[in-house]
């Protein structure tokens, strides 16, 4: 019976795509880190429905030159409708991630947001009609209690911001459920083209009740965000292409570790044991999915 080697060509593509994955995620890791602790001193300034806006503006300069040369062919579409309510509910949990960024514990606020991956399974036995496996049952359980673990109601106040971020994540799911269901007859590059097209109008909408204008120092905190964010959100996505799913989204935890670093050193917070607990399991739970999903052949 022959025998693999890390020499043996057999091996050496896979071993090539996984590191390319991992340094992918690795990098976006640190991206969406540097952008969520950003969040904090423009929130001093101006509002966060506005930085969601902004964020925005400068994303879609960031892709600009790729949306040009695709020209208008990715905009053809049969289902312009639900592209906008999707775009309308990923724009509404942004608004309310980056609400919670500005006002509660950066790490608990991370920690918090993997869930969404444990809200996405429940959506698409819901709404997609997929069969939940006892396994994933357990792993949804699992992530709540994580929840529980974190917020310990009963025992310590929930301030608002980590109720904003528990609804993020779940609003957040239901738009990646929306998006399943536009792949059936919708390309990625489409998907992309009207996120790019309607977020920036959507959170336009919703910044002017609260609006002010940034000074310049803001605004090139805001262009430094939005440039991270985004180049963040598609070093993952190319990460997920490269690579196995369970070999990149162990590495999305790393978030948690540099958030926390950036909240201790530059906003003098120290995240609780029972974040560090409640985000692991959160995260293991997360993982557990990921890799039932993977094995299904669903991503």
């Amino acid at each position: 019976m022959a025998v693999l080697s890390l020499k043996s060509p057999e091996l050496a593509p896979v071993i090539n795509r996984n590191l390319r994955g991992m340094g992918c995620s690795f990098a976006a890791s640190i991206g969406f880190s540097i952008a969520h602790g950003l969040v904090r001193p423009i929130a001093t300034e101006i509002h966060a429905f506005e930085i969601v806006f902004f964020r925005s503006v400068f994303g879609i300069l960031t892709v600009a030159p790729w949306f040009l040369r695709s020209g208008l062919e990715p905009l053809r579409t049969k289902r312009l409708a639900l592209h906008l309510l999707r775009v309308t509910i990923g724009v509404t949990s942004s608004l309310l991630f980056y609400w919670a960024l500005a006002t509660a514990p950066l790490a608990k606020v991370t920690a918090l947001s993997f869930l969404g991956a444990i809200f996405g399974v429940l959506y698409a036995g819901l709404f997609l009609g997929e069969i939940v496996s006892v396994k994933r049952w357990l792993a949804i359980s699992a992530g709540f209690a994580g929840t529980l673990i974190i917020l310990r109601p009963g025992f310590a106040e929930i301030e608002l911001g980590s109720l904003l971020a528990l609804l993020a994540a779940a609003i957040w799911a239901f738009a990646t459920t929306l998006v399943k269901k536009l792949s059936s007859t919708e390309s990625s590059v489409t998907i992309t083209s009207y996120t790019v097209l309607f977020f920036s109008p959507v959170a336009l909408l919703a910044s002017l009740f609260f609006w002010e204008w940034p000074s310049w120092q803001v605004l090139g905190l805001l262009a430094l965000m939005g440039v991270a964010a985004t180049s963040s959100h598609l070093l993952f996505t190319q990460g997920l292409r490269d690579a196995d799913a369970n070999v990149v989204l162990p590495l999305d935890f790393l978030r948690l570790i540099w958030v926390a670093f950036i909240a201790y050193f530059f906003f003098a917070e120290i995240p609780s044991l029972f974040t560090w607990i409640g985000g692991v399991v959160i995260l293991l739970s997360a993982m557990q999915i990921a890799y039932d999903e993977h094995k299904s052949g669903k991503i």
